[in-house]
């Protein structure tokens, strides 16, 4: 059996007062000693968290990367944990109730890195000494219903339970620490996971994409345009004799690399369309991949055997072509006007290699060591460069999702309404000396390469989909920016 978690903040919340051991009288009225005052503000501040990190799950990735099965074990130890640290303590111990429920308790759930971040980012709104005054908003000023979601100056539990009723039963994502714009997120989300799930059941009743004169006609229309516009494979000899290994220019590395990816995406792709060709005509038998690749272009999806080779990407079918022809486009042009001045940098196979490739012309060219120097985040105001710089690199072509960066005041600030992304700036990625890198109030922002943000760790150490943080410069708390589930994104899904 299962016990699912209540549907909506309010009744989360009720669950947990209703439900053992906050509802055992003992249990709640019994606390003594000097810290027997933050005792019921400190258990609701703990059900409200309970109930804000489970419905987070439903905003996806801008709630959670991965979205963890929080439940009532974990509020029911953190509960007596709470009470037994009250009871053992002369003072309040907030940071060890801080590090135990959030590290320990729910923590230990969380495997990464950028999710515990957020986890205890939420808990500290709800377990610091402020919080645990009656009347104390858990929303931020101004936020839709600020004044309901408060600290209840109550003594009873059944008073408890009559505030809890006279919340509203549907929360504003402002509740949860997210934008507003977070609620299209979400409905965008479970339209998303509906029309998903039609297609799957289209695909079983029409019993795959092989059948029906129509469906062949069109299957063959479409594989022809797309392989029209593949052009052919990288000749590496040819540019690794134009661009040959060299010690101070590890880009003609990079671009090696980037094009024997490549190489290998395109075979894959031109043969499985020109296999689906010839399986149209009867020359060669439909096999289960053939058809998987028939259903998926019928549906306007990404074919999984290219994705077993391809770099990630949420696009359609239509905009994924699209997405690939232009990275392509961008390699060649490198390949026959020399290194650009400004890198796209949402067109690598492997950004990281691109990343790293900057920091070694830079350490090699000062004779530093690589684990001594970073990159220093320069916002640019300027579209386009007349020369690449003496250091370092100019890369543009990334967006950010919840939030906006100003050009005015030259800082990240709240996304405008029903504006769920918007285009970073162009940067210069300016290496320096880690012990040099100024300091200034910031956001370490998350880079991913798709808006799917989990990834899994491969061979090298890098997660598949996080690329690296991003210092924004900001005059808000870095806490403000985390609960909203601001990142990076080099690529959206259209």
């Amino acid at each position: 059996m299962t016990n699912e978690p209540p549907k909506g903040l309010r009744a989360n919340i009720l669950g947990s007062y209703l439900s053992d051991p906050i509802s055992d009288p003992d249990f709640f009225e019994g606390i003594e000693g000097v810290n027997q005052w933050a005792w019921k503000p400190m258990v609701f501040s703990l059900a409200f968290f309970h109930a804000c990190v489970q419905e987070r799950r439903k905003f996806g990735p801008i709630g959670w990367n991965i979205p963890y099965e929080f439940n009532n074990t974990d509020l029911r130890i953190s509960v007596r944990q709470v009470r037994l640290f009250l009871e053992s303590y002369e003072t309040l111990p907030i940071e060890a109730l801080n590090y135990c429920t959030g590290e320990a308790n729910y923590g230990g759930r969380v495997t990464d890195d950028k999710d515990r971040r957020c986890a205890l980012a939420v808990l500290r709104r709800f377990f610091n000494v402020e919080a645990l005054e009656p009347g104390h908003q858990f929303c931020e000023a101004g936020s839709v219903g600020a004044e309901l979601y408060s600290q209840p100056g109550a003594e009873t539990i059944d008073e408890y339970i009559a505030h809890i009723r006279e919340l509203p039963m549907l929360a504003s994502p402002e509740v949860f620490g997210l934008h507003p714009n977070a609620a299209i997120t979400k409905d965008l989300k479970e339209t998303k996971e509906f029309f998903t799930a039609c297609l799957l059941t289209q695909a079983s009743a029409a019993g795959g994409g092989g059948g029906g004169g129509d469906s062949d006609a069109m299957l063959a229309r479409i594989a022809e345009d797309i392989s029209s516009k593949l052009p052919g494979d990288y000749d590496l000899e040819a540019v690794q004799a134009m661009y040959p290994v060299d010690y101070l220019q590890s880009m003609n590395t990079v671009l090696a690399q980037e094009l024997i990816r490549f190489n290998r995406l395109i075979v894959i792709v031109r043969k499985s369309l020109a296999d689906l060709k010839k399986a149209i005509k009867g020359l060669v038998v439909m096999d289960a991949d053939l058809e998987a690749v028939a259903t998926a272009l019928l549906q306007g999806a990404r074919p999984a055997t290219w994705m077993k080779r391809s770099y990630p990407s949420l696009k359609p079918l239509g905009g994924y072509v699209a997405d690939l022809l232009r990275r392509l486009d961008f390699l060649q042009s490198w390949i026959d006007n020399g290194m650009p001045d400004m890198f796209w940098v949402s067109g690598f196979f492997f950004t990281q290699a691109f990343l790293t490739g900057a920091l070694q012309n830079f350490a090699r060219k000062y004779k530093l060591s690589i684990d001594s120097v970073g990159f220093q985040f320069c916002m640019m105001k300027e579209t386009t460069v007349q020369a690449a710089p003496e250091d370092g690199v100019y890369i543009y072509g990334l967006f950010i999702e919840g939030a906006r960066f100003d050009k005015e005041s030259m800082q990240i600030e709240e996304s405008e309404p029903k504006i769920l992304f918007t285009e970073q700036p162009m940067m210069w990625l300016k290496p320096l000396e880690v012990s040099t890198i100024p300091d200034d109030p910031h956001y370490m922002c998350p880079l991913y390469k798709t808006s799917e943000r989990r990834g899994t760790l491969s061979t090298t150490g890098h997660s598949t989909n996080f690329v690296m943080f991003l210092k924004i410069p900001s005059d808000k708390p870095q806490e403000h920016w985390v609960q909203r589930g601001v990142a990076g994104l080099c690529s959206l899904d259209d």
